[in-house]
C-alpha cells in the first residue's frame, strides 16, 4: 500500500491546463490537496474546478487565480460567493440528486477527483466518511483520483466504501474536520419557527431536515414524539438525542427500516464520533437518497426547507438574491415533490418572516432576477414565527391572504396593498 503515498505537491501535479477537478465538499473539502493544487496557479491555465459546498480557510477568489482557475459551482458557498458571481466562475443550475448525472453521463466528465477519505481498513478499503453525496459518483468517473487521508475522517457506512486500488494517489495529511454548531445560532424567532414547524410532525413521520438553525430547533421540540423515521440529504448533531431516546428509531420506514438514511454530515466533533464504524447510520449515494421516487415510498415523509423570499402566488426563491447567485437548487425540490407524493407527506417551507435588516421575506414579486426553487405549483405548508398556512389547492387569491397572515406584522398593510392591486379587489 505504502508506494502509494505522496505529498500532496507531488500528487497534483497530474492536473493539466484545462482539466476538469471534482472538488470533495462539506466538512471533507481537502484542504491540503486544495491548497497544493492552488499553489500550482503559475503553471495552470483554465482549469475548472467543480463542486457543491466547501468548508475550510480557503480563498478561491484570489485575483492571482482568475486566469488559472475558473469555479464552476453546482451549489454555491460561502467562501466559493464572490468567485461564483465573478467573471471566474459561475453556478449551474440543477436538482441536487441529478448532479450524479452529469458525471455519469459525461455531461461534466471529471478528469481528476481531488476527495478526502478515512484511512484504508486490513482489506485497503477507505470511506469518503462525511460526504458520499455527489462524491461517489465523481470517484467512480474520474480519470484520476488523488485522496487525502486523514485519521480524523470517520469511517461511514453505506455507498463511500473505496478501496485503495481506485485510488491513484494517497496524500496522508491529518487535520481537524470543520465543525458547525447549528444550535448556537438560535435565537427567539429560531425557536418559535421551531415550535410551529414540529407541531406539524405527526408519529412515525420520515424526517428530511435542511441545513441551519431552523431544522435544529424543529428537532428540539420532537422530544416526545413516537416513531419517526429519518431519510434526510443532510444529518447534524441535532438529530443523535432523538436516536438516543428512541424518538427516531426508523420502524415505519418502508425503505431501510431500522436504519437512518443520509447523504452527507455536518456538525460537531461530537457527530463526527457519533457515526464512526456506526451500522445504524447509512450515508448513501445522493442519487439514491434524493430520489423523489425512493422518497415517497415512505409514508409521512415530512420535509423541512427554507426560503430566501416567497412571493404572494407561493413562488419559493431559495438560491439567490436577486442576480447575485447565495447558495444553490440543492435537494428542496427533491424532497418538497417527494415528500408531496408520500402517503400523508408534507412539504414545509419554514424562515423568519423578515430578513435581519427587516426587510419582509414574503413579497408582493420576487425580485429581478431571482431564481425560483420551489414552484407555486409545489408549494404547501409555509411556516413563519406568526403561524402555518397550507396554500396546496388555494387560489391564487387566497394564497395571498393566507400569506398576508403570517407576514411579519409591519408589512401586512404593504402586502395588503399589493395584493389589491393585482388582483382588483376592494
Amino acid at each position: 500500500m505504502n508506494n502509494h503515498y505522496l505529498s500532496a505537491g507531488e500528487a497534483v501535479k497530474v492536473i493539466k491546463p484545462g482539466d476538469r477537478v471534482f472538488l470533495h465538499g462539506s466538512a471533507a473539502t481537502p484542504v491540503h490537496l486544495v491548497k497544493a493544487l492552488q499553489n500550482r496557479h503559475a503553471e495552470l491555465r483554465d482549469v475548472e474546478l467543480v463542486s457543491i459546498t466547501n468548508l475550510g480557510p480557503l480563498d478561491f477568489n484570489n485575483p492571482d487565480y482568475r486566469k488559472s482557475f475558473f469555479f464552476n459551482s453546482l451549489f454555491v458557498s460561502a467562501n466559493t460567493r464572490a468567485v461564483a458571481n465573478s467573471e471566474a466562475g459561475d453556478y449551474v443550475p440543477v436538482f441536487l440528486s441529478q448532479i450524479p448525472q452529469l458525471f455519469r453521463r459525461s455531461i461534466l466528465p471529471i478528469d481528476v477527483a481531488l476527495i478526502q477519505v478515512s484511512p484504508p481498513d486490513k482489506h485497503g478499503y477507505c470511506s469518503l466518511g462525511t460526504s458520499v453525496d455527489i462524491a461517489v459518483a465523481a470517484v467512480e468517473t474520474a480519470g484520476h483520483v488523488i485522496a487525502q487521508v486523514n485519521p480524523a475522517m470517520p469511517r461511514t457506512l453505506g455507498d463511500g466504501i473505496v478501496h485503495i486500488n481506485k485510488i491513484h494517489a494517497l496524500v496522508e495529511h491529518q487535520a481537524e474536520l470543520p465543525e458547525m454548531n447549528y444550535s448556537s445560532g438560535a435565537t427567539e424567532i429560531s425557536e418559535k419557527i421551531g415550535y410551529n414547524v414540529a407541531s406539524l410532525i405527526e408519529d412515525g413521520a420520515t424526517l428530511q431536515m435542511g441545513i441551519g438553525t431552523i431544522p435544529d430547533q424543529v428537532l428540539k421540540n420532537l422530544g416526545n414524539h413516537k416513531n419517526l423515521g429519518l431519510h434526510t440529504e443532510m444529518f447534524s448533531d441535532g438529530i443523535i438525542p432523538l436516536l438516543e431516546k428512541g424518538v427516531i428509531n426508523n420502524n415505519c420506514k418502508k425503505l431501510n427500516p431500522g436504519l437512518s438514511v443520509t447523504s452527507f454530515l455536518l456538525g460537531t466533533r461530537r457527530l463526527y464520533d457519533f457515526v464512526d464504524n456506526n451500522p445504524s447510520i447509512l450515508v448513501m449515494d445522493i442519487e439514491y437518497v434524493n430520489d423523489t421516487s425512493v422518497i415517497r415510498q415512505n409514508a409521512k415523509a415530512t420535509a423541512i426547507n427554507s426560503a430566501i423570499e416567497i412571493d404572494l402566488t407561493g413562488q419559493v426563491c431559495a438560491d439567490s438574491i436577486g442576480t447575485y447567485q447565495y447558495s444553490g437548487i440543492g435537494g428542496q425540490m427533491d424532497f418538497m415533490r417527494g415528500a408531496s407524493l408520500s402517503e400523508g407527506g408534507k412539504p414545509i417551507i419554514a424562515m423568519p418572516s423578515v430578513t435581519s435588516k427587516g426587510i419582509s421575506r414574503i413579497v408582493p414579486f420576487l425580485k429581478e432576477g431571482a431564481g425560483v426553487v420551489t414552484t407555486r405549483g409545489h408549494i404547501h405548508w409555509v411556516v413563519t414565527e406568526y403561524g402555518i398556512v397550507n396554500l396546496f389547492g388555494k387560489n391564487l387569491r387566497q394564497r395571498a391572504k393566507a400569506l398576508i397572515s403570517i407576514a411579519h406584522p409591519d408589512h401586512r398593510e404593504a402586502l395588503e396593498k399589493a395584493m389589491r392591486d393585482r388582483f382588483h379587489t376592494s
